[in-house]
């Protein structure tokens, strides 16, 4: 058995709902007063290994994207534990980047914060615009860039830095195809690395193409966590009878989770 990577623990992620100031105040001077709870993700475990490419999968507003910001650091978890063995880079559109800055400026910036020193950054920014595919666009504010552009840019970036564990947010839903391609050579080079990637995608293609795991995200719970071949299988068929229903009876299902 490979080393751990990251771990989980009954991770659970609650927002307070108020429909005004005044509940607001209520839920903060009554004791044991509770507003209306909106649990995004409710008590999920998993254990990720080294060389682990875990797809994360569910429908809209199931909790893939706050399961993978909490893995990254940009959100914090209300209860649970989590322990991450190794440095955690997140690759998602306008993850990181600010729009006033040149794409050039974007990598120093986010390099320097990522504790890169000046002589490592200067050695790096050829190799990440090279990548980035980017050639005179790198000189212009990213506020001009498209999604694509700017997922290039992000995925760039993350790569080129080398980190031990990466977080894929939908960042390769965007952009052309030749560079798409690109970026799953260099996810492949990343697993025979034995790095960690937790990918999230609505692209059922790209996530049996090259994860080895699944994890399935339903309503805020993890309703299976397994190899591709046993879960994917589950999903698809979740998925297709999902696709028949009418619109309102998908809004229901959504409701009820």
């Amino acid at each position: 058995m490979k080393d751990i990577s990251v771990k989980m623990e009954n991770i659970t992620k609650e927002y307070r709902i108020y429909r005004n100031n005044k509940e607001r105040v209520k839920d903060a001077l009554i004791p044991n007063h509770k507003n209306k709870t909106f649990y995004a993700l409710n008590d999920v475990s998993m254990t990720a290994h080294k060389g682990d490419i875990i797809g994360l999968v569910g429908i809209n507003g199931s909790g893939k994207s706050t399961l993978s910001n909490i893995i990254g650091g940009s959100l914090s978890n209300t209860s649970g534990n989590i322990e991450k063995h190794g440095e955690v880079s997140v690759i998602a559109i306008n993850a990181g980047l600010n729009a006033q800055l040149t794409g050039l400026e974007n990598i120093e910036f986010k390099m320097l914060c990522m504790g890169f020193k000046p002589k490592e950054i200067k050695e790096l920014t050829p190799k990440i615009i090279e990548f980035s595919e980017l050639g005179e666009f790198i000189y212009q504010p990213v506020k001009k860039y498209s999604s694509g552009m700017r997922a290039k840019l992000g995925f760039s970036i993350n790569v080129t830095i080398d980190p031990d564990i990466l977080v894929i947010d939908e960042a390769l839903s965007v952009g052309d195809q030749t560079f798409t391609q690109k970026s799953l050579d260099k996810i492949h080079e990343f697993k025979e690395a034995d790095k960690t990637i937790f990918f999230v995608s609505h692209n059922i293609g790209q996530v049996r193409e090259f994860c080895t795991k699944i994890a399935w995200i339903e309503g805020g719970r993890l309703k299976e966590f397994g190899d591709v071949d046993d879960v994917l299988p589950h999903y698809e068929k979740f998925l297709k009878d999902f696709k028949k229903k009418s619109k309102a009876q998908q809004k229901e299902f959504k409701q009820e989770l």
